[in-house]
């Protein structure tokens, strides 16, 4: 009697403590029901905090991401999709090129409401939130000024070196930076940041210093008298890949010269901005059939780099524009 009376204690016991152990486990904290952590294991986006930016003399606050953006220029639907923010489009227009191929499918999935900028009709029948352009998007003759769109209900955001006197590369940083901070993404902007300010760095690294940096003429277009790039991001580009624009010292973003100021500062290469008509070829064709431009060193020397002028909005291909002008300037230093 006194061996069952003891088993029988010892089996209660047992139990006691095995239902102890399944309370404890039942009062534990399980990440992938308290929402901290999905069962996927990927870390949900962080709590949205308002978000105040200084733009184009204005101060804009978002207490939430927008969800409906139209981007109104190719760099910065490029900007937007290269932060992996396609669900949150639904529009884009005004292509200068193809969109880049690593962003192709993104593109494709969002609507496109015109081939230049769409009319405010267009934009309004989007329903957007928010819009994303250069300054001239943002006139009568686009969609409306930033503030008309505002007393619709629409928040909009200007390209930095779109309206600052001359923008910079900094600008696109800013600019990336700060469509980061609206859309709750900034880690994926600052990586976006960090890795062209690392090309730009690899690329100087091989271009190296010279004390006499290549002189260079921008052409974009014109016959009579030639439309070229001042003080602008093209300018800083040709700096940082080893040249010197002929015309940097025009207090301007683009201008118009003369022939006779090409010749007289003598360019050793000439860039051609690309897009549209005449192609490059022809407008190559023209500065070498030009009588004036004959003892020009470029043209002695059929010295001519052709450079997309998509490369050279402020965008994600900045970097990729500075690449192509290093090597057109030194092709030494990339064998």
């Amino acid at each position: 009697m006194k061996r069952i009376l003891a088993n029988t204690i010892s089996l209660l016991f047992v139990c006691s403590l095995l239902l102890l152990a399944a309370c404890g486990q039942s009062t534990s904290k399980n990440p992938a029901a308290s929402g901290d952590t999905p069962q996927n294991g990927t870390p949900k986006p962080a709590a949205y905090s308002p978000v105040t930016i200084e733009n184009m003399g204005r101060t804009l606050t978002f207490k939430e991401a927008p969800k409906r953006a139209v981007s109104l220029n190719q760099h910065t639907t490029e900007i937007m999709l290269s932060l992996g923010l396609e669900k949150s489009m639904v529009g884009t227009a005004y292509m200068d090129d193809e969109i880049l191929p690593e962003l192709k499918e993104k593109y494709a999935a969002i609507p496109v409401l015109a081939d230049k900028y769409p009319s405010l009709e267009v934009l309004l029948g989007a329903e957007p939130d928010f819009v994303y352009g250069r300054k001239s998007a943002f006139t009568e003759k686009g969609v409306g000024t930033v503030e008309s769109l505002k007393e619709k209900g629409i928040e909009a955001y200007v390209a930095k070196g779109t309206y600052v006197p001359f923008g910079t590369l900094e600008d696109v940083y800013e600019d990336i930076s700060n469509i980061g901070r609206i859309f709750n993404v900034q880690g994926k902007a600052d990586a976006l940041v960090e890795s062209m300010k690392a090309k730009v760095k690899e690329i100087q690294a091989k271009v190296g210093k010279h004390e006499k940096p290549l002189r260079v003429f921008a052409f974009d277009s014109g016959q009579d008298t030639a439309y070229t790039a001042g003080k602008s991001l093209s300018t800083q580009l040709i700096e940082l890949a080893g040249g010197k624009n002929i015309f940097d010292d025009v207090e301007k973003g683009w201008a118009k010269v003369s022939w006779e100021e090409v010749v007289k500062r003598d360019p050793e290469v000439i860039l051609i901005f690309d897009y549209d008509k005449p192609s490059a070829a022809e407008k190559i064709k023209f500065l070498q059939s030009l009588p004036a431009l004959a003892n020009v060193t470029a043209i002695k020397n059929n010295k001519f780099v052709i450079m997309p002028l998509s490369d050279v909005f402020e965008g994600v291909r900045n970097t990729t524009a500075l690449e192509k002008m290093a090597k057109g300037f030194y092709p030494e230093k990339f064998n």
